[in-house]
């Protein structure tokens, strides 16, 4: 009766809404996990889930007198977590056929996002084979009984859901010998295995809806009045402002264009580009996101291969980066400028907008479905004409929700996001924070080396994404206190310089954690984390992410890594045949790069397949050629490419930017690497700077072309 009389008022109070009860067993011997938002999550699971169990309480929280009056409604049994010899009464529970609840991180959390994850309750999991049922609570930690920062929005009666996701287990590894794995090892594997449940459960429990869904969901959580966004005008904008000018931009593109048209966008990272984003998403058109680097040649064939007709773009954009020769030499494309549209946002657009739109935000949207496409990314042209890449809603939010899961970003950061948005790590950099209640400054550069440290220490940032390339030239103008409120670093796009990861530990005391990606995985497909990292490797793969390897002939270490998960692209848009979508053979997607994977999940690549020279019969890794140079110079910047030769079949050819690189001092390096004698350089060519893409990464076409004419 207490039981049916607490589930009521809790009902009306928190609206509680409980998915996914199918996915309880029949049997008992559960082993329910959850993660914990509040002092009310115990409570709420006791109500409203259909199994009786016992409940795993920390012994600090039972030292508290209103705790120990609530908890003498239902069973329980205290333990302390970290400690493996009270874990026995919990084994002993499921042994005996009980249900027990425990929650893994042993604490509430102060993020909002998982923290540590104690071994203890996966060695339980393990060591008793049983049923894992995983159940998400989501809204009780925006309650005060959440442990939240204060300046968080908080509510008296939060809206709570509780998700039950399917059933799993852990299984320990079993002793092969004395000494591997020890009882130890075995524990925290098991442990390991306990987090990637967590993990992955934040990331299955994600709603279904589209980009401008999610956004109105953010702007309910967090409140109109919100401080969320800016840029190089150094104006905090709201939500309520971010959601007046997505409408208003949506309506105007709205008068040029039809649902579900592909419509370029050539903006630089400012808050309207995001607004703009956001108003095609509600009234169903999909913005095509063009390379403003990548020349004229670059944005026509983009354009082409996406059957774009119509691009909005920005006088003011196009004289401040004097791109007024490139746009001119465009043919076949419809420009339309925001200041002359502007003008056609009249009287009855201006009553909409003010008298309906931004009261009923919903009821204004276009049909438009999650697995509709949401954008169309370009890839970077380095390895030939750049592709369309289509995102659906669902896998742009899918990957936010992933990130989401082993990264705990949090409303108490800030992102400095200097990456383009029409780059993949810069889309979805952006969009992240954005529909998180995460604040975040919008560069419109990553090339302005002095000033992007200096706005990061007076703003006031925490989270930073860049590429290798560019933060070893921060490091070169930066302050050493310049980056002192900066608690999470990623370097994404290329790989992570052993001499800019130095650098970064040494002057600004800061581990910058490297992760990998591809523009068609929306982006991310592995991380390091706070809680996983392994230097040399790029992390380990992200929740809800299947992948597979293939031998390639010639290399005998690593093989050629595939992905498939919600994340991976709807398909491409080639220029040979625009507009028509060509999708991933049975969803999966090859990365084209050689991998090795270790044992316990962290990601090391071995190089690109196209970045393999076949010399004197050998496949050499160009990777690696250029390890040895950064080994030998590592103040200097290197690439290698190939040229053809009729007796080798190809020869190696070293770019540096070092005056005095000898192929003596490569040979010294190489053997003290290990490295064969074929992994040196033929050549070495001496310039000034390496060509870069717009995004950071070495433009390869041209050092390619380079190499040839060498």
């Amino acid at each position: 009766m207490l039981a049916s009389i607490l589930r009521f008022i809790s009902k009306i109070l928190f609206r509680v809404e409980v998915r996914g009860l199918e996915n309880v067993p029949a049997e008992n011997g559960l082993l329910i996990v959850a993660n914990h938002e509040s002092f009310l999550d115990g409570l709420l699971l006791c109500i409203f889930l259909p199994k009786k169990a016992t409940f795993v309480v920390h012994t600090s929280t039972f030292k508290k007198w209103a705790f120990r009056q609530a908890l003498r409604l239902t069973r329980h049994v205290e333990v302390d977590t970290a400690n493996p010899i009270a874990m026995k009464k919990v084994i002993k529970l499921l042994e005996a056929g009980e249900n027990v609840v425990v929650f893994p991180e042993g604490r509430v959390t102060a993020t909002g996002e998982i923290q540590k994850v104690y071994d203890g309750p996966g060695f339980i999991a393990g060591k008793t084979g049983a049923t894992v049922l995983p159940v998400r609570i989501d809204g009780a930690g925006e309650s005060y009984y959440g442990r939240l920062a204060r300046h968080q929005l908080k509510r008296l009666f939060p809206r709570v859901t509780l998700t039950v996701l399917p059933t799993t287990s852990i299984v320990m590894p079993k002793a092969t010998n004395r000494s591997f794995p020890t009882a130890r090892q075995r524990r925290r594997i098991a442990g390991e295995g306990m987090r990637s449940v967590m993990q992955k459960m934040l990331f299955q429990a994600q709603k279904s809806r589209t980009l401008f869904e999610a956004f109105l969901d953010a702007v309910d959580k967090f409140g109109g009045d919100y401080k969320l966004i800016e840029d190089l005008n150094e104006v905090e904008e709201t939500y309520q402002n971010v959601l007046k000018k997505s409408l208003a931009l949506g309506r105007i593109v709205t008068k040029v264009s039809s649902p579900n048209e592909v419509v370029g966008v050539l903006m630089p990272n400012i808050t309207n580009t995001v607004a703009l984003i956001l108003g095609m998403s509600a009234f169903n058109r999909i913005p095509a996101m063009i390379n403003y680097t990548a020349g004229t040649a670059g944005m026509q064939n983009s354009c082409a291969a996406a059957d774009v007709k119509t691009v909005i773009t920005s006088r003011k954009f196009i004289e401040t980066a004097k791109l007024e020769e490139v746009i001119a030499d465009l043919k076949d494309l419809n420009l339309l400028y925001l200041e002359d549209l502007r003008a056609d946002f009249g009287i009855v657009d201006r009553a909409w907008l003010i008298g309906y739109a931004l009261r009923y935000p919903r009821a204004v949207m276009e049909s438009s479905f999650p697995e509709e496409p949401a954008v169309v990314l370009f890839t970077s042209g380095s390895e030939g004409k750049p592709k369309g890449v289509v995102h659906s809603h669902k896998s742009i939010l899918t990957n936010i929700a992933q990130i989401m899961a082993v990264l705990d970003f949090n409303p108490t950061d800030k992102f400095m996001m200097v990456l383009p948005i029409f780059h993949a790590f810069g889309f979805t950099g952006s969009m992240l924070p954005v529909l998180n209640g995460i604040k975040i400054h919008l560069f419109p550069s990553p090339l302005q080396y002095k000033v992007i440290p200096e706005i990061i220490y007076d703003r006031g940032c925490t989270v930073f994404f860049a590429t290798s390339t560019f933060l070893a030239n921060y490091a070169k103008y930066a302050h050493p206190y310049d980056f002192y409120k900066l608690r999470i670093v990623i370097a994404g796009a290329e790989k992570l310089n052993d001499e800019v990861r130095k650098i970064y530990t040494e002057k600004f005391g800061i581990r910058i954690l490297e992760g990998y990606g591809a523009t068609e995985c929306a982006p991310v497909l592995s991380a390091n984390t706070p809680m996983a990292n392994l230097n040399g490797s790029v992390g380990q793969f992200i929740p809800g992410l299947e992948h597979k390897l293939e031998s390639v002939p010639g290399i005998h270490t690593g093989g050629l890594l595939y992905v498939r998960g919600e994340n991976v692209m709807k398909g491409y848009y080639l220029f040979d045949n625009p507009g028509v979508l060509y999708p991933p053979e049975d969803g999966w997607y090859n990365t084209g790069d050689i991998v090795e994977v270790d044992a316990q999940g962290f990601i090391h690549i071995k190089g690109r397949v196209k970045r393999f020279a076949k010399v004197a019969g050998e496949m050499v890794s160009l990777e690696v050629v250029e390890k040895i140079a950064n080994t030998a110079a590592p103040e200097y910047q290197h690439a290698a490419s190939t040229q053809t030769d009729a007796q080798r079949g190809e020869n190696i050819i070293l770019f540096t930017t070092d005056p005095t690189l000898k192929r003596e001092d490569l040979q010294i390096v190489a053997k003290n690497l290990g490295n064969p004698e074929i992994a040196i350089a033929r050549k070495i060519v001496r310039i000034t700077e390496l060509p870069l893409l717009g995004t950071g990464k070495t433009d390869y076409v041209t050092l390619k072309q380079m190499a040839e004419n060498a």
